[in-house]
């Protein structure tokens, strides 16, 4: 599709697995040169074709106050504050086939201003505090994905593919806090436990416009601590409009050659074609697309030995405006996501807003 380049648009983004919701990144990214930033559509990359992408994403909560925590904990409820999630990444791709790709991704993960309540008895007394643990941090665990697209239909502009995956649990386990005790599951970098991914991922081409949407669903396998994060389904939608340095595909490409009289005795009207050789490649094109976004997330209540969190686990929706530039086998991105809806369960730290950015290069 001439909308599309080299590379497929941004199937990468549930490569960040872990998603806000559980005090993870929320993964996203890309390593394409142009369409949607989140949203997972259904082209893949090109056979032969690789790519690599460095990218961060930052996320600001609105931590609880001191108040809270002390009184959730003369309640005997765990509940935590945390002030930011930030999660430099690396993924990369390759194309097997023109219809099937394989992604790599691996990220790092930091959690700052993690602060709990206390319960205490002193002297018979009960007291409530609030102990600042500090910041967690570490190589997250690794994802893999696999993209099928099964249905490609040129004259319409319509794919569609399933994704498929899974997480190995590669990532760090045992950070300790500033207090010097072992950090909970939640805030490990790593998970300690294998996981699924299965979904389908949609795209429909419009000139200079596209549309592209996918659900995915993450069967989360219980892990490092006897604790299962919860499964989560993520659900996505973009329209993404190419601003500057769209083909219309219709346009008919003319070759170069010209005509000149005939030498000698030759009749009059005869031409002559002079072959000159291969043409110079031309220049890297500009390219610009703006996008907008609605990117979903649900997530399922966290379980310990059996024991369910009822201050885990719920709904979140961003809408996310965003840009796209690419040059060549360049492209970057930067979005901005603000929380639409903001349903958690129980006392959480919510999203106040989320920010990507990445640079990419294509093979």
């Amino acid at each position: 599709m001439p909308y599309r380049t080299i590379l497929s648009a941004s199937v990468l983004a549930l490569l960040v697995a872990t998603p806000a919701l559980a005090h993870h990144p929320g993964g996203v990214g890309g390593i394409e040169t142009s369409g949607a930033i989140a949203t997972i559509p259904a082209t893949p990359l090109e056979q032969g074709h690789a790519a690599i992408s460095f990218f961060y994403e930052y996320i600001k909560l609105g931590g609880l106050s001191d108040a809270a925590l002390a009184a959730a904990a003369g309640r005997h409820e765990h509940v935590h504050s945390i002030g930011t999630i930030q999660s430099p990444t690396i993924v990369g791709g390759l194309g097997l086939t023109n219809d099937l790709s394989v992604y790599l991704s691996l990220p790092y993960v930091l959690r700052t201003d993690i602060r709990e309540g206390h319960h205490e008895h002193v002297a018979g007394v009960a007291i409530n505090s609030v102990d600042f643990r500090g910041d967690s941090a570490g190589i997250g665990d690794l994802t893999a994905l696999g993209q099928w697209r099964f249905f490609n239909n040129r004259t319409t502009g319509t794919e569609v593919a399933l994704l498929f995956g899974g997480k190995a649990p590669t990532g760090r386990t045992n950070v300790h806090d500033d207090l010097g005790e072992l950090f909970e599951a939640e805030f490990q970098p790593g998970s300690g436990g294998w996981d699924g991914l299965l979904g389908l991922a949609a795209t429909q081409h419009l000139g200079r416009w596209s549309l592209d949407a996918n659900v995915l669903y993450q069967f989360v396998g219980t892990g490092v601590q006897d604790t299962n994060l919860g499964d989560r389904f993520r659900y996505n939608a973009a329209v993404s409009f190419r601003a500057i340095g769209w083909t219309d595909p219709n346009d008919p490409l003319h070759a170069h050659a010209h005509v000149t009289p005939s030498r000698g005795k030759a009749k009059a009207g005869h031409v002559h074609s002079h072959d000159h050789g291969p043409e110079p490649a031309p220049p890297p094109q500009f390219k610009l697309d703006l996008v907008l976004e609605l990117n979903g997330e649900w997530h399922d209540k966290q379980v310990t030995a059996g024991v369910v969190d009822p201050n885990s686990g719920g709904n979140t929706v961003y809408l996310s405006p965003g840009i796209r530039a690419s040059l060549g086998n360049v492209s970057g991105f930067a979005s901005v996501g603000v929380p639409v809806i903001n349903d958690l369960n129980g006392l959480q730290s919510k999203p106040d807003f989320r920010v990507i950015t990445c640079i990419a290069a294509s093979f």
